[in-house]
């Protein structure tokens, strides 16, 4: 009796880790056929405008604040870096440009400019983070990250991929999790800050491959505008 409890027990065994390791496997395989379609996704991606929605939750307090607008982002080629406008409209006028390293923030109701470097930016850098996974290639993904399979999950009213991304190195952000659509594209991205704080980035009414000509990336203000190096 106990030989036939003990084989029973083996035979268990061998099928659970059977299971696991063809459960393994298949998430492998559908991780890579998403990333490949993000990079055929990014490859054929030259102009994008959508509305943005941004919530910004301080994990101690446990308060949000939502922001709303808009933006125009065009990816990094040979020939110019990367452009990224976000035109918030809520809960305040304010109004972000990042060329390459270098961003410009317009804060309307203060009548002031930022202006300074990406990786020195701390109140609107997390929203720039999500945007980059954008204008990332599979290899560059693969270099910087670890990236895991979530699942698929429906978001920004769609039924997307979820990923699970892990720095490789130390950074501004200890995770970000992004959600991926049918075309290969982030249409959601969740940042983890060193303290746990987390901005969440959804896009909606996406237009891809559209005119965006280089000029709508530079702010307009007032000269009596003070700018300030931050």
């Amino acid at each position: 009796m106990n030989k036939v409890v003990r084989f029973g027990a083996i035979s268990t065994a061998i099928a659970i880790f059977a299971f696991v390791g063809a459960a393994t496997n298949a998430n492998a395989q559908i991780l890579r056929d998403i990333l490949n379609r993000m990079d055929a996704h990014y490859k054929s991606l030259t102009s994008l405008k959508a509305d943005v929605t941004m919530v910004k939750t301080d994990v101690v307090l446990g308060e949000s604040d939502t922001y709303n607008g808009s933006t125009s982002f065009l990816p990094k080629t040979a020939k110019r870096p990367q452009y990224l406008r976000l035109d918030w409209v809520k809960p305040g006028e304010e109004h972000l440009v990042v060329i390459g390293d270098a961003y410009k923030v317009w804060k309307v109701s203060a009548g002031q400019v930022y202006v300074g470097k990406v990786d020195k930016a701390k109140n609107s850098g997390a929203a720039g983070n999500a945007f980059a996974f954008i204008g990332m290639s599979k290899a560059e993904l693969q270099a910087n990250y670890d990236v895991n399979y979530i699942g698929q999950e429906t978001a920004a009213g769609a039924t997307t991929w979820h990923l699970e991304l892990i720095p490789k190195k130390k950074d501004k952000y200890k995770s970000a999790d992004l959600w991926i659509d049918s075309t290969g594209m982030p249409v959601q991205a969740k940042i983890v800050a060193p303290n746990n704080d987390l901005t969440t980035v959804v896009l909606s009414g996406v237009q891809k491959n559209i005119t965006i000509k280089a000029d709508q990336f530079n702010l307009q203000y007032p000269k009596t505008v003070k700018e300030i190096k931050a």
